[in-house]
């Protein structure tokens, strides 16, 4: 088995960048299906998914290999939603059921989906 080439810096850059623009989307598309006005109060739905995507690449050390959909898309995934729920919960915020099944399966879809096309891509290169 050939060592693992090193991960370039834009490469993690990137890849965090895609994981920030899609947890503020779920959170801005969240808004939009409950409020008319996505701007007002999107920080104060975001943030707590955002922490918890930051303790989830730490965790999970995702800058080693960003784009692996098992190695780091479930880790991130996985604490971004646990992390997101007990930040809402601890600030007052809203964590139904519904919600929490709804917000798990679309951050799944966003977070790990966007993986899973790069590992399907660079294994279609490679052929």
């Amino acid at each position: 088995m050939a060592a693992a080439r090193p991960v370039s810096r834009a490469a993690v850059l990137v890849a965090l960048g895609v994981d920030v623009v899609l947890v503020i989307a779920f959170a801005a598309i969240g808004r939009a299906s409950h409020d008319s006005d996505v701007w007002t109060g999107l920080g104060q739905t975001a943030w707590p998914f955002l922490a918890g995507l930051g303790v989830g690449w730490l965790v999970t050390r995702a800058w080693r290999a960003p784009a692996a959909p098992v190695r780091t898309g479930l880790g991130v995934w996985g604490i971004t939603v646990a992390g997101g729920m007990l930040l809402r919960w601890v600030s007052g915020q809203g964590t139904a059921l519904a919600f929490i099944i709804v917000a798990a399966l679309t951050l799944l879809v966003a977070l790990v989906g966007w993986r899973v096309i790069v590992a399907i891509v660079r294994r279609v290169r490679r052929r």
